[in-house]
């Protein structure tokens, strides 16, 4: 099965259920998806099966493949993150994610400096020294690279397994926020500093000025960004 058939008939079927283009309760027949997608049953059959694993649609038999609420969708997939920020839910999920972060990172941080191995503490320090080296020269994919790489960093060093698997939720955010044209071509001074701020306190064993510094992160982020959502209605399961 060639993947690249695969992966733009879940990325088409995705995209439209993300955006509400395909409503919760609707019914879609494989031979439909077939004839309109122009690909075969086996591939119609995979691109399922993978949009079931993010909890979009169900099958249900002699009847087709449903399409399921909101509130049954696995909303921390990056993919499904990909598709809400590429749509009309873009507000929606930006605010969601930057407040996730908001809640978690701080904490992250701050577990960081009481429990990272120093292995891990002097990477962060190493990678926050090299964001402010390609931020100031304006290499926004490289900066994003490394501010995804950073922030899963601080994640892993809390040692807290949960807040671990949140780092392709939130590099799928930062990936967007750049992909949106929200990110300025030379980050802030103040954010880069930042940035250094907490891995320093982090390398340091100083858990409330890490909370401290990455809580400013984050309130500045919002700042930057909420006009996105501003006028978003919030969701309610």
């Amino acid at each position: 099965m060639p993947s690249s058939l695969h992966n733009r008939v879940v990325d088409s079927l995705g995209r439209r259920i993300a955006e509400g283009e395909l409503a919760a309760g609707t019914v879609m027949r494989a031979e439909s998806l077939e004839r309109e997608l122009g690909v075969s049953r086996s591939v119609v059959r995979e691109a399922i099966r993978v949009l079931q694993s993010i909890g979009l649609v169900e099958s249900v038999k002699r009847v087709g493949v449903r399409v399921l609420p909101m509130a049954e969708w696995n909303v921390f997939d990056p993919q499904l993150i990909g598709w809400r920020l590429a749509g009309s839910g873009q507000g929606a999920q930006l605010r969601s994610l930057t407040e996730l972060r908001s809640a978690i990172e701080p904490m992250a941080a701050e577990l960081a400096a009481s429990v990272a191995p120093q292995d891990i503490s002097a990477e962060l320090m190493a990678v926050a020294a090299r964001m402010r080296s390609i931020g100031r020269a304006g290499d926004l994919d490289a900066f994003l690279e490394l501010d995804i790489h950073y922030h899963r960093l601080v994640l892993r060093a809390s040692g807290n397994e949960m807040f671990a698997k949140l780092d392709e939720a939130i590099g799928a955010v930062l990936t967007g926020r750049t992909e949106l044209g929200l990110m300025p071509t030379h980050p802030h001074e103040d954010a880069l500093q930042l940035h250094v701020d907490v891995a320093d306190a982090i390398q340091g064993g100083h858990p409330m000025r890490a909370r401290e510094a990455m809580d400013l992160i984050m309130r500045r982020t919002i700042a930057e960004v909420e006009s996105v959502w501003s006028a978003t209605p919030r969701l309610y399961f």
